[in-house]
Parts: structure tokens; sequence; C-alpha cells
């Protein structure tokens, strides 16, 4: 009975002390809560804002480097030997250099016996001359008949026309020995030979092909929809397959578009240089740009555009540091820097250095970007 009334009179101190055990425990727990570090942040970058910049606006197209005019220079005399070659392929030449000479025996002799001709018929001429001058002086005496002195006419006559066609005659040899050597007619570049020392050829006979005052042209074939954008006089860069750059200028643009491809060939002039000296052959497939002015663009440096799943982002930087991923459409590139075309806003802080690593929500430390080193400083030791 007495340990019956001992037990209930000790419950409520037993009560109390589990209570104030419990609210100790609680002022301890919220204690340590009150002492939990705040998150670190999980990457540090730099950051930017996108800026408004004038890009300039490109035409790409494709096509072939060729000649701007291939002169062909054949034998102009036929029945020659050939025998001296004087230039080969690559040859820089000059308008009227001798780049070839055939026998010209035969043609000395030739224009010889012309020479000759022509000597002896002045000479039947003259003395028709005289004779027809006697007889119009005796037409009026009457020694002469009327038959005669017509007969003395004709005959003067028919001597001054031998005399002529002895001198065409004389002319065409003295051509035929000046053909025994064949000239440049224009400056240029020697692309191709034929000609062999031996041989004997035909007039018309192709001896040496050349690039007309070393000129070579694009050929950038542009379809119909974009062709109105170019016009004479346009800038365009060429880059050939040997990766040698020439900057050109439109030349001209083919009046007809072709039926099948829909395109029509525009003609870009390109920078002589002498011989082997080219930058770029003639046959070279090339690629090139038109530069067709400028237009303004919204741009964010390259290092803060990141592509995953073939989509590119950018990550926007909030007022507590946490990153927000955002999806934008790209357009040009120029140098670093890279045109948003949607899905930015020209006030949103973005992160620059670092922003390949991060996901969205991240918590960021933002720092100042590295000073650039001066020109010609020389990097530190290492330590």
């Amino acid at each position: 009975m007495n340990s019956t009334l001992s037990f209930k009179s000790a419950a409520p101190v037993v009560a109390a002390l589990i209570l104030a055990a419990l609210a100790l425990f609680a002022g301890l727990s919220s204690a340590a809560d009150d002492k939990k570090p705040p998150p670190k942040p999980a990457l540090t970058v730099t950051s930017g804002q996108p800026q408004q910049s004038r890009l300039p606006v490109r035409l790409a197209a494709n096509g072939t480097i060729t000649a701007w005019q291939d002169a062909i220079i054949g034998a102009e005399a036929s029945g020659l030997r050939l025998t001296e070659v004087r230039v080969n392929v690559g040859d820089v030449v000059r308008k009227g250099q001798v780049l070839a000479t055939f026998a010209g025996d035969a043609a000395k002799a030739e224009v010889a016996q012309a020479r000759a001709a022509l000597m002896e018929a002045e000479a039947n001429a003259a003395d028709a001359a005289n004779n027809a001058e006697r007889a119009r002086t005796l037409s009026q005496t009457g020694a002469l008949s009327t038959q005669q002195i017509n007969q003395y006419l004709t005959t003067d006559k028919t001597a001054k026309a031998k005399a002529e066609a002895a001198r065409a005659t004389l002319n065409a040899q003295q051509l035929r020995e000046k053909y025994t050597r064949v000239l440049a007619p224009d400056n240029g570049v020697i692309s191709a030979r034929t000609a062999t020392v031996g041989a004997v050829v035909g007039t018309g006979t192709e001896l040496f092909r050349m690039i007309r005052q070393g000129r070579l042209e694009w050929r950038a074939e542009v379809t119909s929809a974009d062709l109105g954008r170019i016009t004479v006089g346009t800038l365009a860069t060429v880059t050939a397959a040997s990766g040698a750059q020439l900057k050109g200028r439109v030349r001209t643009i083919a009046p007809t578009v072709d039926p099948l491809t829909r395109s029509a060939l525009v003609y870009v002039d390109l920078p002589a240089s002498p011989g082997n000296s080219m930058p770029a052959k003639a046959g070279m497939f090339a690629r090139g740009e038109f530069e067709l002015g400028s237009t303004a663009a919204l741009t964010v440096p390259q290092q803060s555009v990141v592509v995953r799943d073939g989509f590119d982002y950018v990550f926007a930087l909030g007022a507590d540091n946490r990153t927000a991923q955002l999806k934008v459409q790209t357009g040009r590139r120029v140098g670093d820097q890279v045109e948003v075309l949607s899905g930015l806003k020209p006030d949103t802080r973005i992160a620059v250095q670092g922003a390949g690593f991060l996901n969205d929500g991240d918590l960021v430390k933002v720092v100042a970007p590295p000073a650039a080193a001066p020109a010609g400083a020389a990097p530190a030791a290492a330590k």
C-alpha cells in the first residue's frame, strides 16, 4: 500500500524530468542547425553580358579556279622542221618573246627566188612601159597602126600586173620566213607544251598553251535565289584546296542560269602571280565567301556557348549566383564572338569561363576574368 502511494507520487517527477530532457535535446538540435555551414559553390566562373555588335554578312559558294584566258600558240607555216624549243611549262614569257624556231634554209631560198622573180618582172614592166610610151608618141604620126598601139598598151598593163604578182609572192615568202620563229602573243605563263624538236608540223598544229597575263579567276556556282545579292565589284575571299587564300572581286555574272542545277556562274578575278609562285593552280576546287556588308547582332563569347545533344545553351546567373540553363539559337561566328538569334535577353548576366562544366541550378562563385599579360612579358617561373 505504501509502495503504491510512493510510485504514484514519483510519476509526476519522472514526467517532468523526461520533458526537461526533451526540451534540452531540442535546444541542442536547434543550436546545431544554426551553426550548419552554408552550401559551397560547385564551380568558379567569370561572368559577362551579351554585346551589341556589327557582324559581316557573307555568302558561301563553291567553284573552280580556272585560267582567265587560255591562249593556244600554234605553227603558222607547214612543212618546216622544229629545230629549237626555248621555253617549258611554268615559264613566264613576255609578248614577242621567241618560244621556238623552225629550220629556215628552205624559207630563205624561197625568199631569194621570189626576189629574183620580182626583179625580172619589174624589168619587163619597165621595158613594156617604155614601149607603150613610144607608141603613144607615134600614134599622132600614123607610123603605127591602132592595133599595134593597143598591143603595146596591153603589154604594159600585163607587165605591171606580173610585177605586182611577183611582189605579192615575195611578201608571202618573207612572211613564211618570219613564221620560222614562234612568238608569244602576250605576256603570260606557259601551261602546256607539245612542241618537240625535230618534228615537222602542219599549219595550225598546237605547240604551246599559255595563261594570258598569268591571270586566274574563280568561277563560283551561286543559286538563283542568292544571285540577286551579288553585284559586279563585290569582294570575295577564295580558299583553294591547297589552303591558299586569295582576295578577289566579281568581274561579271553569267547571263543565264543552268536549268538542271538552278545555279549560275559568278566570275571572280584573282590577283595575277608569275609562274610557279601562283598560290593557286588552274583546275583546283575552291570554296569562297562573298562579302555583302554588315548588320547589327547580339553576340556572346564563344566560351559561354555550350553544345549538348545537338543544341546550343548558355547559363544565366541569378542574383543568388545560381545558374539557369537557357536554350539559344546561334548564327554567325566571327573570331571568338557568336551571334545569338533568339533565347537570350540583352541584359542577362551569363557565365563565360567554366560554362562548359555547369548544370542547371548549380551554385557558382563569380570572379573577375584574369588580366591579359602585357605584350612581350615573359611568363612567371614556376615555384
